[in-house]
């Protein structure tokens, strides 16, 4: 057996293991070895659903509160391996770590495999640079039922500890690609069939025109969606087939980047929902 069971023998800091998980707390060490820590009890529920477990690191107290997760990851075959509480909060990026986290293969997929098929709703996340707002985008997209979330750009890593917790397991759930070329990725989602909608403050369309003569919200589309603090760049409003604004009602300045995602793929889900029943 290539695996200790939970007491058997405590990992502290400086064994060599929790060592080369530590690592992956960085870009760097995630893109060297191909691996990632998916941290807490949701995200590693979900990894190990989803066969991505290769090592599960849990405290005592953890092992009480997550039994089931440690029995799910010794029946798999995943190394399971007792830590103290400092090696936890090594491999935490948390201020209060929850005891439990995994060693996981990473999720990206080619840009092709991603769009393979025929999906219809897509979300394009253009030079994004907040984890939290990338992971939150990763949920609603999963929540939505899109087919797939692209990263464009200078986005950031969907494997930073950050973005993985704030998607509580939606990164497993549909497939997530990346493209170091924005054109390139724009490209390949107007060659499998999406209309460009570029989400922008300023566009002449609201969202509630529902894109009148256009095909409507419900056909197939990718939504770009820009960086929190500059929004998507005019190359990029000018390669899309149509720009849209989420009205504001109130006195709100402007939606943050997540909260306008969520309205702008559901808007585009729901629309797809009532066209499919009329149909």
């Amino acid at each position: 057996m290539n695996r200790e069971r939970p007491g058997d023998v405590l990992c502290t800091h400086k064994t060599p293991r929790v060592v080369a998980a530590r690592r992956l707390t960085t870009r760097s060490g995630r893109t060297e070895s191909g691996r990632f820590l998916a941290e807490g009890a949701q995200a590693v529920r979900e990894a190990l659903r989803h066969g991505r477990v290769h090592e599960l690191f849990v405290t005592e107290p953890a092992t009480r509160r997550h039994g089931e997760l440690v029995r799910e990851a010794d029946a798999i075959g995943a190394r399971v391996s007792a830590i103290d509480a400092r090696a936890a909060e090594l491999l935490s990026e948390t201020v209060t770590p929850q005891g439990i986290a995994a060693v996981c293969d990473t999720v990206e997929v080619p840009l092709a495999e991603a769009l393979a098929g025929a999906p219809r709703l897509v979300a394009v996340l253009v030079g994004v640079a907040d984890p939290g707002n990338a992971g939150t985008v990763l949920r609603v997209a999963d929540a939505a039922g899109a087919d797939a979330v692209l990263f464009a750009g200078d986005s950031v890593d969907v494997h930073n500890g950050k973005c993985v917790r704030a998607s509580t397991g939606s990164l497993f759930h549909l497939p997530v690609a990346r493209g170091r070329e924005v054109e390139d990725v724009l490209t390949a989602c107007s060659a499998a069939g999406l209309r460009l909608l570029a989400a922008d403050g300023h566009a002449e369309h609201a969202l509630e025109d529902g894109l009148a003569g256009h095909g409507g919200l419900a056909s197939p589309s990718a939504w770009l969606l820009g960086n929190e603090a500059h929004g998507l760049p005019a190359e990029v409003l000018a390669r899309a087939d149509h720009t849209v604004r989420v009205p504001i009602y109130g006195r709100a300045e402007s939606l943050n980047l997540a909260t306008a995602a969520a309205v702008c793929l559901y808007a585009s889900a729901m629309a797809g929902a009532g066209a499919a029943r009329r149909g």
